[in-house]
C-alpha cells in the first residue's frame, strides 16, 4: 500500500513539472485589468510605425489622431503611407528583416490569408471589444480569435431620385413596380439599376432566402459547406434573372453606365455603396436621398459589409503598445475625428450612433443597413468563389437556366479550392 501511495506521489510530482515546463498558453481573454497592467509593465518604446493607406484624408485624419496619442503616451507614431492591397506583400518580406511596422491596415476579407502566412496576432481588445458593433467584431474574428481592431465599416443601400419617386422602395414588390414603370430601354430610362451580375451587390437576395457562401460557427467557416446552389441561392438567383428577362436591367450594365444614368436624371433609383455619395450630391443636390435595402419577405435583406482594420503585426516587438495605440485611434472620440475628416462610417459603436452621422441623411441609411450586415468571409478559400459565382450571374443575365449555372457555379468553386491546396 505504502508502495502503491510513493508511485502515486512520484507520478503526480512528475506530471507538475512536466505542467511546469510546458509553453504557457492563454486560457481565455485577459480582464480589462489585466490587459492595462501588461500595457504600462511593457518597456515603452520612443515610436511605433504604422502603415496607413495612402489616400489623403485618411492620412490627414490620422495624422491628427496620432498627434493626440504622442502628447498623450509621449511615444512618436511614424506613418507610412501605402497602399492596402500592398502591405502585405510588402510585410512579408520586410517583417523577418525587421523593417516591417507595429500595425498595419486591411480589409478584414484578406485576414485569414494574412494569418495562414504567418504575419499577424491576433489582438487583446480587453474591455474595448465591447466598444465596436457586433458586425465589426464578426468581421475581424477568425477561428475563434480576434484580429484587429475595426476602424471603418462599409456597405451598400439605395439611392433614389426625389424627382422620379416620391419616396424609397420600401419592398422588392416596389422597387419591382417602380422598374415597370419607368424603364424604356429605347430612350435609355430606367426605374432602377444595379450591378446585379455583381456577386457582391447580388449577395443581399441570395441571403434573403436562405442562400450563403460558406457555413459559419463560432468564427469558423466551413468552407465544405457552400450553400450558392441550395434551394434559397437558386430562388434568389431567379428574381436576379428575371430583371435583365423583363428588359428592366441591360445586360451590359456596368458602373459608369449607371452612375451616368443615375446623375443624368435617367434613372429613378440604383442600389450601390456610399463612396457615391459625392458625385451623386453634385449632379442631384437636394433631389438625392437614400434608404436601406427593399425588404423581402418583411425583412431587410443582409448585405456584405466590409471593415477595416488596424492589425498587428506578428514582427512587432512593442505589441503591447500598439495594441494601446489601435484603440485609442478606434475608440469614439477619434473614430468620429476619422468619420469627419475621411468620411468612412464609423465601426464603434457609439460613434456610429452619434448625431455627427445620423443627423447627415445620405450617410445615415448606410449606417443602418450595417447593422443587417454580415461580414464578407474572410477565408483564404473566399478567393476561390468570387470568379465563378459571377460568371454565373454573367449567364443568368444572358438568360441560361439558374439551377444549372448555380450548380456548375458550385462545382467550379469546389475544384479551385481543391487545386488551391
Amino acid at each position: 500500500m505504502k508502495k502503491a501511495l510513493s508511485l502515486l506521489m512520484a507520478l503526480i510530482l512528475v506530471m507538475g513539472v512536466l505542467a511546469a515546463c510546458g509553453p504557457k498558453r492563454e486560457t481565455g481573454e485577459s480582464k480589462p485589468e489585466d490587459t492595462k497592467k501588461k500595457t504600462e509593465e511593457a518597456a515603452k518604446p520612443d515610436k511605433l510605425v504604422v502603415w496607413v493607406n495612402n489616400e489623403d484624408k485618411q492620412k490627414q485624419a490620422l495624422q491628427d489622431i496620432f498627434a493626440k496619442y504622442t502628447e498623450k503616451t509621449g511615444i512618436k507614431v511614424e506613418a507610412v503611407p501605402m497602399d492596402m492591397l500592398d502591405q502585405v506583400k510588402t510585410l512579408a518580406l520586410d517583417g523577418p528583416a525587421g523593417k516591417g511596422p507595429d500595425l498595419f491596415f486591411q480589409p478584414h476579407d484578406r485576414i485569414g490569408s494574412i494569418v495562414l502566412q504567418g504575419l499577424a496576432d491576433p489582438v487583446d481588445l480587453g474591455d474595448a471589444k465591447g466598444d465596436y458593433i457586433d458586425t465589426a467584431v464578426d468581421a475581424v474574428t477568425y477561428d475563434g480569435k480576434v484580429w484587429g481592431a475595426p476602424l471603418v465599416v462599409e456597405t451598400y443601400g439605395t439611392f433614389y431620385n426625389k424627382d422620379l419617386v416620391d419616396k424609397a422602395p420600401e419592398t422588392m414588390d416596389e422597387l419591382m413596380e417602380i422598374a415597370k414603370n419607368q424603364t424604356d430601354a429605347s430612350k435609355d430610362k430606367y426605374g432602377f439599376l444595379m450591378e446585379a451580375a455583381n456577386f457582391y451587390f447580388s449577395y443581399p437576395f441570395f441571403a434573403a432566402n436562405g442562400g450563403y457562401v460558406f457555413k459559419k460557427d463560432n468564427g469558423s467557416y466551413d468552407v465544405n459547406d457552400i450553400g450558392l446552389n441550395n434551394d434559397g441561392a437558386k430562388k434568389g438567383g431567379e428574381l436576379i434573372g428575371s430583371w435583365f428577362k423583363n428588359g428592366y436591367i441591360p445586360v451590359e450594365v456596368n458602373p459608369d453606365i449607371m452612375n451616368g444614368l443615375f446623375t443624368k436624371g435617367n434613372t429613378a433609383v440604383v442600389i450601390t455603396g456610399p463612396w457615391n455619395i459625392p458625385t451623386y450630391k453634385d449632379a442631384l443636390g437636394d433631389k438625392l436621398g437614400t434608404a436601406t435595402l427593399p425588404k423581402i419577405d418583411g425583412k431587410i435583406p443582409q448585405s456584405f459589409v466590409g471593415v477595416k482594420s488596424w492589425m498587428l503585426s506578428s514582427y512587432s516587438k512593442n505589441k503591447e503598445w500598439a495594441t494601446d495605440l489601435m484603440k485609442f485611434v478606434t475608440n469614439q472620440e477619434n473614430s468620429l475625428h476619422y468619420f469627419e475628416v475621411a468620411g468612412e462610417m464609423p465601426a464603434n459603436k457609439a460613434a456610429l450612433e452619434d448625431d455627427k452621422v445620423t443627423s447627415d441623411q445620405l450617410i445615415a441609411a448606410f449606417a443602418e443597413q450595417v447593422k443587417y450586415g454580415e461580414p464578407m468571409p474572410s477565408a483564404p478559400e473566399m478567393q476561390q468563389v468570387w470568379e465563378p459565382i459571377n460568371n454565373a450571374l454573367a449567364f443568368i443575365a444572358k438568360g441560361q437556366p439558374v439551377g444549372d449555372v448555380l450548380d456548375e457555379a458550385v462545382k467550379a468553386i469546389k475544384d479551385n479550392i481543391a487545386a488551391s491546396k
